[in-house]
């Protein structure tokens, strides 16, 4: 696949998430392979509003998540945890959003250091298809040292396709393509959702 092509699958995920209002206040990255050996890949710039389209949108990094050659931009703050992803997988996508759901949903496990969820059948989107199939999100702290966090992150890292919660922070889910990548992000933005309003309606009724 070329680089464009890889370019352009990352601006329509931009696109599409940014529709949803998945990027507050500017938060959020995505990522995208485009060179196995050596590693090198797309990720979103800092500082950038994601509900706009500009040509800088995206810089291109390599293995460690420095610029390669001459761009005007730099890499997102939590680039580090992309170089985990590609350094350690053959992930080919990895996305890192910021939501109410996610962000309350890490506070009340954060404690647990996960959550599992068990039961629904949005589970079969994370290619989970027994019918009593679970999936664990492990719940890490929110370091403000980035290398730090990718530190805490790196050990969760373990297969091609996975999700980590950062406390109060946002979750990261990574997949082989970036259409497998997103319907793993909005599987578990249901079940976090999903999770919080049947709270919400058990607490009401009683």
């Amino acid at each position: 696949m070329t680089f464009m092509r890889r370019y352009e699958e990352l601006r329509a995920i931009k696109q599409e998430l940014a529709a949803r209002d998945w990027f507050p206040g500017t938060s959020g990255n995505l990522a995208i392979r485009t060179s196995g050996v050596p590693v090198e890949f797309l990720v979103t710039a800092s500082g950038k509003d994601k509900r706009q389209t500009t040509p800088d949108d995206f810089v291109h990094v390599d293995t460690t998540g420095q610029l390669i050659g001459e761009q005007s931009g730099r890499p997102s703050a939590e680039t580090l945890l992309h170089v985990e992803v590609f350094n350690r997988t053959d992930a080919g996508c990895s996305l890192h959003v910021h939501t109410i759901a996610n962000n309350v949903i890490s506070e009340l496990y954060g404690d647990q250091g996960s959550i599992t969820f068990s039961g629904q059948e949005i589970i079969k989107a994370l290619g989970k298809w027994e019918e009593d199939a679970t999936v664990t999100v492990p719940i890490i702290p929110n370091h403000a040292d980035i290398p730090t966090l990718a530190a805490a992150f790196a050990p969760h890292v373990t297969a091609d396709s996975g999700a980590v919660l950062i406390r109060n922070h946002g979750i990261t889910v990574w997949a082989p393509t970036a259409f497998e990548a997103k319907k793993h992000l909005e599987a578990f933005e249901f079940l976090f959702n999903y999770t919080l309003t049947l709270q919400s309606c058990r607490q009401s009724i009683h």
